[in-house]
């Protein structure tokens, strides 16, 4: 079992080689593509800017574009006092900085915790959890949140989520490209340049829920019961946690504003009981461990 100084290492070490590996991904796609369409090494050179930009932008802004993403407004102290009040207490005792509070408006029961390092990290919850918890639940939620912030588990997350929503982005756009483009080629009969298109976007289609799967590598399920664990530490009272869980097992609402690019930021699956292709994904690559071990690790 790692302790804290080497699960924090671990997580650094790991977020940069998700940024390596994208960039390396992207690169080598271009290659192929440029030599297949017949460009030279400028287009690499695109690339390598591409995902260099794109890195950049999910380590410094990966939690804006979350926050925003997920329609999040910033939460009044005056109107969330508990949420507001738990948070400073619970921050104080993890000797982290108090994160900036938001909420979703939804009455789906859920909350996460984005941001690059403790000094700049956010917890939003949705307004169904903040008004069906009483304190003590809230306290456990914000708990397991705060450890991921103190774990440096939200840069990892948050990296992951916005560099496969690019490459799920680029994939839908070489298909588009591919259609639209290949139909007018069609009347020139020289569509090959766009039959390249649509196998690399088939291909990075296909890769899409493959590279999602790496969450699971990346954020492992085992991290999810470490800040469950880290969070009755931190209150003293692992049935508080439980006993929100519970509730939360019991919510049957998917939330409106998560995607499959998010999902993995929540404390619990917030895509259960879709009946479409996301909520079909979200079965297949889902990286919350079930809620009833969580519980009974939390009860033992």
């Amino acid at each position: 079992m790692k302790n804290y100084y080497e699960l924090v290492d671990a997580n650094k070490f790991k977020s940069n080689l998700v940024i390596v590996g994208f960039i390396a991904f992207i690169t080598i796609s271009a290659y192929f593509i440029g030599y297949a369409l017949g460009y030279g090494l400028d287009f690499v050179g695109f690339a390598l800017i591409f995902s260099g930009l794109a890195s950049f932008a999910s380590y410094y802004y990966s939690d804006r574009i979350v926050l925003s993403l997920s329609n999040a407004k910033p939460a009044k102290r005056s109107e969330y006092f508990d949420y507001y009040t738990v948070t400073e207490n619970l921050s104080l005792v993890a000797h982290i900085p108090k994160p900036a509070l938001y909420v979703i408006e939804d009455t789906a029961l859920n909350a996460f915790a984005t941001g690059r390092d403790p000094k700049h990290a956010a917890l939003v919850a949705t307004t169904g959890i903040l008004a069906k918890l009483n304190r003590t639940e809230l306290e456990g939620v914000i708990g397991h949140e705060l450890s991921h912030v103190k774990n440096y588990d939200i840069r990892l997350m948050g990296i992951v989520t916005i560099l496969i929503g690019v490459v799920t982005l680029l994939a839908d756009y070489l298909l588009r490209f591919s259609f639209y483009g290949g139909r007018r080629r069609d009347r020139d009969e020289t569509g090959q340049p766009q039959a390249v298109f649509m196998v690399v976007g088939l291909v990075l289609a296909l890769l899409s829920p493959l590279i999602a799967q790496l969450i699971q590598l990346a954020i492992s399920r085992r991290r999810e019961f470490l800040a469950d664990a880290s969070s009755a530490t931190l209150t003293k009272y692992p049935e508080g946690l439980a006993s929100a869980l519970e509730k939360l097992a019991a919510d049957k609402e998917p939330l409106e504003a998560a995607n499959k690019a998010t999902a993995h930021l929540y404390i619990v699956n917030p895509l259960k009981n879709r009946h479409d292709a996301i909520g079909w994904f979200a079965g297949l690559f889902n990286t919350h461990p079930p809620i009833a071990e969580r519980i009974k690790a939390l009860r033992s």
